[in-house]
């Protein structure tokens, strides 16, 4: 039996997120699977959002994978998105509401 390699990139760190906005992108088309993890750090009074799972073959053209997931409303709280059959970059995208913003640290883990 194989060991299945893995690997956790951190993607966002200390990023702040207000109005529309997406996070790094990540080449990873050597994985079958990819969990993105967001955890807020801090949050914008009475916080709602949501982020969606985006997929692209060259990492500059981007299509909705159709993934939604809602993102953490408090300080230190976790969300998280999987994704299977993607092209060879990932990145997670949004909008949010005026008022709205969260910072955020968000990892990408990958595995063969």
């Amino acid at each position: 039996m194989a060991l299945r390699r893995s690997y956790t990139a951190i993607v966002e760190r200390n990023a702040r997120w207000q109005g529309d906005f997406a996070s790094e992108p990540y080449e990873a088309a050597w994985a079958s699977e990819a969990i993105f993890f967001v955890r807020a750090l801090e949050v914008s009074d009475a916080f709602t959002g949501s982020a969606r799972l985006q997929i692209s073959a060259d990492g500059m053209h981007w299509a909705d994978e159709g993934g939604y997931f809602a993102l953490p409303a408090a300080a230190d709280a976790v969300s998280f998105c999987r994704a299977r059959h993607f092209g060879g970059w990932l990145r997670i995208a949004g909008a949010l509401a005026p008022g709205n913003a969260i910072t955020v640290l968000v990892s990408l883990v990958l595995k063969e």
